[in-house]
This record gives C-alpha cells, sequence and structure tokens, in this order.
C-alpha cells in the first residue's frame, strides 16, 4: 500500500478500477490469496442441474465441503461479487464462446451454473453442433458458447495419418463475430501414446514424427496470436486467454512429499506463491500475447489455481478411485473464482 509522509500526515490514494477498490490506480486481480467466507460457494452444486457428472464431486460421493468455502482476495482491492443479471444484461442480445480444452469446459459449465443460479426462473436451452455446445438464456438472448479445440490450431486426416498443423487455423472461422472469446490451450500438448490425437506434426511443408513439445506450443500460440491480430475487431470482441490451469499430482511440489495426487486434500495452501514456482508453459504464453499488436487480456490464473491442491474431482470424479482426477475442478469450486475475475475485467 503506497503512502506519502507529509509532516506527522499519511495521506491514501484510493481509485476505483471498475468496480474494485484498489490503491493508487493499480490492482492486480491474481495477486492474493485464499480467505475463509462463509458466504460462499456463489451456487449449490444442486442449484445446476445440468452440471455434468465428472465436475459434480459432491453428487458423486465427496462429503466434505470446506474446500467451497474460500474466496479469493486480491491484495490491494477488493473484487465485486459476481453478478448474474448484471452479467446477462450486460451481453443482452451478445455472445460469449470458451475455446480450448476440458479445462474451457470446466470454465463454461461454472459459468452457466452461476448464471442460472442467478436468475433461475429464466428460460434456457442447451444444444450442440458439431464440436460446438450452445448454452442461450433465451430470456436475454445470451449464447454462451463451448468450441473444441484442444490446440487451436489444426489437427487435420490426411494420406499419411491425423497431422497437427502448427501454422495453420481454418477452424477460427466460426471464432468471427463473437462478442467475447476466452481461449485457453496447454492441458493436451503433452500427452503421448494412445491418447495423443495426432500422427505427425506439420510447420510450412515440412512433416515431422515428432519434436521438442514447449517449441511446437509456442509456434501454435504464435499462429493463433497472428489469427487474432488480423481477423479481430476489438472495438467489436473483447478477447481472453487463460493461464495454466494446473494439475496436483506430487505432493512435493506443495510442501508434502508423501502425497502422490491430490485425494484427501481438504484446505488450500493459504499463502500467496506456491512453493515450487510456475510452470513454464505459463512464460511461453505471457511472451506470445506481449508480442500480439491488439488487445488481449490475460487471464492469470495460474497461481491462484496452483494453491487449490484441494479443489479437484480426485477420486471423485468420471473414473471414481481408478481414474484420479487431479486436473479437473469440482463444481461450485475454483473455475468459478476464473469467472468472478472475469466478470471484474468487464464492469
Amino acid at each position: 500500500m503506497g503512502f506519502w509522509v507529509l509532516g506527522v500526515f499519511f495521506i491514501f490514494a484510493v481509485v476505483r478500477i471498475g468496480n474494485a477498490v484498489g490503491i493508487e490506480g493499480r490492482c492486480d486481480f491474481f495477486q492474493g490469496r485464499w480467505v475463509r467466507d462463509e458466504t460462499y460457494p456463489l451456487y449449490m452444486a444442486e442449484e445446476c442441474p445440468f452440471t455434468e457428472r465428472e465436475f459434480n464431486c459432491q453428487k458423486n460421493g465427496r462429503l466434505d465441503d470446506l474446500y467451497l468455502k474460500f474466496r479469493w482476495q486480491p491484495n490491494g482491492c477488493d473484487l465485486q461479487r459476481f453478478d448474474g443479471q448484471d452479467f446477462l444484461e450486460k451481453f443482452r442480445g451478445k455472445s460469449i464462446m470458451f475455446v480450448g480444452d476440458s479445462l474451457s469446459r470446466n470454465q463454461w459449465q461454472s459459468l452457466t451454473c452461476m448464471l442460472h443460479s442467478s436468475v433461475p426462473q429464466a428460460q434456457y436451452n442447451v444444444t450442440r453442433v458439431g464440436d460446438i455446445s450452445i448454452f442461450t438464456f433465451m430470456d436475454y438472448d445470451v449464447k454462451v458458447m463451448l468450441h473444441r479445440s484442444v490446440y487451436l490450431v489444426d489437427v487435420v486426416r490426411g494420406k499419411i495419418g491425423r497431422v497437427l498443423k502448427l501454422d495453420s487455423i481454418n477452424g477460427g472461422k466460426i471464432w468471427k463475430n463473437i462478442d467475447m472469446l476466452i481461449f485457453n490451450t496447454w492441458h493436451w500438448w503433452n500427452r503421448r501414446g494412445p491418447s495423443q490425437p495426432w500422427d505427425y506434426i506439420q510447420i510450412g511443408k515440412k512433416i515431422l514424427k515428432d519434436m521438442n513439445r514447449m517449441v511446437a506450443f509456442e509456434k501454435a500460440l504464435t499462429t493463433w496470436a497472428n489469427w487474432v491480430d488480423f481477423n479481430i475487431d476489438p472495438t467489436k470482441s473483447m478477447v481472453f486467454f487463460q493461464g495454466v490451469s494446473p494439475s496436483h499430482y506430487n505432493g512435493t511440489s506443495w510442501g508434502e512429499p508423501s502425497a502422490k495426487n491430490c485425494v484427501r486434500e481438504k484446505l488450500p495452501l493459504l499463502v500467496s506463491k506456491y512453493p515450487s514456482g510456475l510452470p513454464p508453459a505459463l512464460g511461453v504464453q505471457k511472451g506470445v500475447i506481449s508480442r500480439m499488436k491488439k488487445a488481449v487480456k490475460f487471464l492469470d490464473v495460474t497461481n491462484l489455481s496452483l494453491l487449490r491442491k484441494d479443489g479437484h474431482p480426485s477420486m471423485y470424479g468420471l473414473g471414481g478411485p481408478a481414474g484420479m482426477d487431479c486436473s479437473h475442478w469440482c463444481l461450485s469450486g475454483v473455475p468459478d473464482t476464473w469467472n468472478e475475475i472475469l466478470y471484474n475485467l468487464i464492469l
């Protein structure tokens, strides 16, 4: 907190950023800590009848609920509590699209739950066309969409098999004319073996069986960044990119070497920085976005999510104990905070 000393007087400069109160005009929503708050969560899972089973930890048998009672508190300012009706009014007649992998689906479902619980009597409709899921709040003519595109760049079938094309985004045609876009990719970049959905990588005319995955990731992100710079009009569309959503499979990284995964974790880390630091992929994301010509807001949720080792489905996800899930997030849960910050950024 900044101050000036004038004799024996301390003068504090307090300004309003959006609707968040900060000091000296600076408020970083992503730096802070988790605090206990009995008024959370923003909604209960049973208030959201369309929650997918893999995220519905309480319904899947998770008995503890302390993980639901924490609120993100930024340093030097307060987030305005999410107001779903206000959000829908702001986007009346408009469209929102999450683009990415299953973590984007996690966030998309979180936002639809937050909005539905705010206006439970509002009519809604859910449809799916190909890789696009569309949740429409009919009373407001608001579409909240999800486009599954795990690499953002194209994966195409050819004579040699499935090819990950690092310099091609033909699939981006459906992103045009969307009022707010939230992109995400990282979760799939290190997949190998049967779960890897491509056989070759292509850069220009060069075909490779494999390459350094971080280099490939940066090349793909640069292709995406160039697409945004060329195709998006920032006066008509808001663009966000979400930082790495972390996993918790190694307790050594949070100071608990005996933990082999996130099961039975019931509390967040009540500190401001993750003990083992941030993942290298986050630096790649920030580097690419810093070189863009068009304004893209970075949702820097990595550190705050790293502190939530307690927030994953673990054995209460889709696969049960055999499918230990320490990558996705329970709903209600951490993605609600991502969306609450998103809300504050558009106020």
